[in-house]
């Protein structure tokens, strides 16, 4: 049986279960969304004063994922410091809590497959904090690319999940190389870095290890609530990798392995050496 094909089982929600979730969504969707308010409003200002440019909301973007964590009860650590140098991020995506606990700790700017652009909710959310939305059709590669190029001039952190799909949160799948050719167009390898970034789940005491992950085919309601209606959390942490320079490495390929190298050195879970 292939991993992705065996979900954990499901979580019976009590009736104190269903009370903690409902208190917990209505204040997490009051932070988000109040957040948004405000957000959305000083971009009205920012935008024209700053173009690309966005010195101010990127603040309110981490102050909201950053208490999400204290709402839903979940531990949050951070070992190891963002880096400042001109580059990109790369994580293992194990959840579409990663979203929150990689904005809570720096200032990263998405890229997204474009069908998220259209969700309800998270699309908003997510077009409103600069996420750079892409289509995998290699005739829009070469505009792709010039995009990416055009954001991390213009300062951006672009933070790019290289698996290409989400896990169980215990594994890391062989990172595709396609998405870091951007990095050696026009003397950018020369400069920029690239920081590997682990996302680490830490499971509820006595539940499955996969507690947090969301992969394949689940569906995004009843992974949410099961996770809004836990008594007792486990914990995320975020551990940042030493960054590695672009011109130190001759291919995509390699800068590719590279980076998965260290993104795997962070998991706890022997499953994440096996490729």
């Amino acid at each position: 049986m292939i991993w992705n094909e065996v979900e954990p089982p499901p979580v019976r929600i009590s009736g104190a279960g269903w009370a903690r979730a409902l208190i917990r969504g209505l204040v997490l969707g009051i932070v988000i969304y109040g957040g948004l308010l405000v957000l959305l409003i000083l971009r009205l200002i920012e935008l024209p004063l700053n173009g690309h440019h966005r010195p101010w909301t990127p603040a309110i973007t981490r102050a909201v994922c950053r208490a999400a964590f204290p709402i839903l009860g979940m531990g949050y650590k951070v070992t190891g410091r963002p880096m400042t140098q001109i580059g990109a991020v790369v994580a293992n995506h194990g959840s579409w809590l990663d979203i929150f606990a990689l904005n809570a700790c720096q200032r990263v700017y998405f890229v997204s497959k474009a069908e998220v652009a259209g969700w309800p909710l998270i699309g908003w959310l997510a077009r409103a904090t600069g996420t750079v939305f892409i289509r995998r059709d290699p005739r829009e590669a070469k505009a792709q690319q010039q995009l990416f190029e055009d954001r991390i001039r213009a300062g951006h952190h672009l933070l790019f999940f290289p698996e290409g799909t989400s896990t169980d949160a215990r594994r890391v799948l062989p990172f595709k190389p396609t998405l870091f050719q951007a990095f050696y167009s026009h003397g950018l390898d020369k400069v920029m870095q690239i920081q590997p970034v682990t996302v680490v789940y830490r499971p509820p005491v006595g539940e499955d290890p996969r507690f947090y992950g969301w992969w394949g085919d689940m569906a995004f309601g009843p992974h949410l609530l099961k996770v809004l209606a836990q008594r007792r959390q486990g914990s995320v942490e975020i551990i940042f990798h030493a960054p590695l320079s672009v011109a130190d490495h001759p291919s995509r390929k390699a800068l590719a392995g590279a980076a998965e190298a260290a993104v795997r050195s962070g998991l706890p879970y022997e499953i994440a050496r096996a490729r």
